[in-house]
C-alpha cells in the first residue's frame, strides 16, 4: 500500500472513531469541518433531525470579500471559524461538538476552530 492510501485510510478510521463518540443534538449540534486541499467547509448539523443549520466555507462571498489580501490558507480557515460562529449566533446557537472530520488538530482546522471560539462560540 503506498503512503497515500495509508493516509487515507488512517483518516477514514480516526472519522468513524469520533463519529462513535459525537452526535449533535437540538441543544448541542455537532460542528463538523472538513477540507480540500484548497477549501475548507464548516456545518452545523441537528443529527436528531438530520438537518444542516448553519454552513461557511472558503467559497462564501463573505469569506472571499474579507481575504482579498494573500493571507494563506490559515488566514481563510480564521474567517470561516468567525463566520460560521457568526452564523450560530444568528440561529441562538451557544454550544456546539466539535468534530474535526478524522484530520489531526493541527493547522487549518485548529485554525477554524481557534477562530470559532474567540467569536464566542462555545465547545
Amino acid at each position: 500500500m503506498d503512503k497515500t492510501k495509508r493516509k487515507q485510510n488512517s483518516r477514514i478510521r480516526r472519522r468513524k472513531r469520533v463519529r462513535r463518540k459525537i452526535s449533535g443534538t437540538n441543544l448541542r449540534p455537532r460542528l463538523s469541518v472538513s477540507r480540500s486541499l484548497k477549501h475548507i467547509y464548516a456545518q452545523i448539523i441537528d443529527d436528531e433531525n438530520g438537518s444542516t443549520l448553519a454552513h461557511a466555507s472558503s467559497l462564501s462571498a463573505e469569506v472571499k470579500d474579507d481575504n482579498t489580501s494573500d493571507g494563506g490558507k490559515i488566514q481563510i480557515a480564521q474567517s470561516v471559524g468567525k463566520l460560521i460562529a457568526q452564523k450560530a449566533k444568528e440561529n441562538n446557537i451557544e454550544g456546539v461538538v466539535f468534530d474535526r472530520g478524522g484530520n489531526l488538530y493541527h493547522g487549518r482546522i485548529k485554525a477554524l476552530a481557534e477562530a470559532a471560539r474567540e467569536s464566542g462560540l462555545k465547545f
